[in-house]
Formats: C-alpha cells, sequence, structure tokens
C-alpha cells in the first residue's frame, strides 16, 4: 500500500467533496503497476490528493491473503473466490472507504472486475455467485471509473516474460488468459468503462489515461 500524497482536497463552500474510486482492470501483463504510479503523480500535479492501493491487498491482512493467494499452495475455485472478497471486505473498511471520505481520491490496482475476469471467467465460477457476494460485500458501492487496459495475448506473454517471475495466476494457461481478456472486453462496454489499448507506447496509453481522468476532475471543477 503506498502513501497518500498531500495535497490539496475538493472543497465547496468549506464541505469537503468526496475523492473519486478509480480502479485500473486488465489481464497480465497490460502496464497496470506502471500506469497507477502515473495517476497517482497525475492528480498530485493537478492538486488533488490521492492514494495508490492494490487488491488483493491494500490492509495488513488483504497482503497476507495476498500472499496465499499468490503464492501458496493449490485451492478450489471457491476457496479463492471467498478470500478474494474477506481481503476486499477489509480493504473497503480500512482503506477505501475511509480515504474518500475524507476527500482523498483512491486508485487501486484491480477490483471486483478481477474477480469477475478471474475467478468468474477464468475459473469458470458462476457471474450470480459473484455478484451475490459483490452486493453483500460492496452494497451499492461501486467505483467512478474502471480503467481497462487491454493487450492482446500474444504481447501480454511476451511482457511476462520479460517480468521473469510468476505466481499461480500467471502459470496458467493461455486458455485461461483468453477466458480472462473475454470477461475484461465484454465488462468493459458497461457505463462507466474505458477501454484502453495497452499494446501501444505507453506515451499513447498515459494520453488516453489523461484524458479519463481529465472527465473525472471536471466534475468538481
Amino acid at each position: 500500500m503506498l502513501p497518500v500524497i498531500s495535497c490539496t482536497v475538493a472543497k465547496v463552500n468549506d464541505v469537503i467533496k468526496p475523492g473519486k474510486f478509480i480502479t485500473l482492470e486488465g489481464g497480465e501483463g497490460v502496464g497496470k503497476t506502471t500506469n497507477l504510479a502515473f495517476i497517482v503523480d497525475y492528480l498530485q500535479q493537478r492538486g488533488i490528493a490521492a492514494v495508490a492501493t492494490r487488491e488483493p491487498g491494500g490492509t495488513a491482512l488483504g497482503e497476507r491473503i495476498r500472499d496465499l493467494l499468490l503464492h501458496g499452495q493449490d485451492m478450489s475455485a471457491d476457496t479463492e473466490l471467498l478470500l478474494m472478497f474477506a481481503a476486499r471486505a477489509a480493504h473497503l473498511s480500512e482503506v477505501i472507504k475511509p480515504a474518500l471520505a475524507k476527500g482523498v481520491w483512491v486508485i487501486c490496482d484491480r477490483f471486483t472486475d478481477a474477480t469477475y475476469a478471474y475467478q468468474g471467467g477464468g475459473r469458470g465460477i458462476p457471474t450470480e455467485r459473484i455478484a451475490a457476494l459483490e452486493t453483500w460485500v460492496q452494497g451499492d458501492f461501486r467505483p467512478d471509473q474502471v480503467l481497462v487496459l487491454d493487450a492482446s495475448l500474444a504481447v501480454s506473454a511476451v511482457r511476462r516474460r520479460q517480468r521473469n517471475q510468476s505466481d499461480r495466476f500467471e502459470r496458467e494457461q493461455e486458455t485461461f488468459f483468453q477466458q480472462v481478456r473475454n470477461v475484461y472486453l465484454q465488462r468493459a462496454k458497461l457505463p462507466t468503462y474505458r477501454l484502453i489499448d495497452a499494446s501501444r507506447s505507453l506515451e499513447e496509453v498515459q494520453a488516453s489515461l489523461k484524458q479519463a481522468v481529465d472527465a473525472l476532475i471536471s466534475e468538481i471543477d
């Protein structure tokens, strides 16, 4: 979990406006970590307080669950799903909602869309089961903007190999990643989602990210 950047918090008539919640989604090797830092830095330049976080993780408990999920023993799909939401419940109550209430923008590397993609598309868990847990843990809470970074499986595979490391998910077969990508592409059609071609140069990708963030900033100006 990264520290909050100390900047101006948006106020209207001395009342703090809630922060915005932006999530970065996408398969392996699409540049989420790099662009997470870019967005936080861009918000800092615009004078907006922001915090970067990630899922699974973001809290002490969440990081322990993350280690189990990425580097622990094999587990059933249902166990994986429930651990994801356990970490998410702690993340929401300890980090995300308190920050937003203070007017801080929260930028998160993956959120519930990743569960639909990986545990739903990849593991084959029915969408209805995930949706039930989403409602239980989150209520009507959803991101203000979901930025889906997308690249072909070929591009993603090259980037994964360049990282020279792997976890339980990265060791999956190509059919798994294709199913994950299919779900992301479908969900990217929903309102408040934006699909970004991550196979382009970093400068082009970040230009698109700026446009998306600027649209949210305009809502508080």
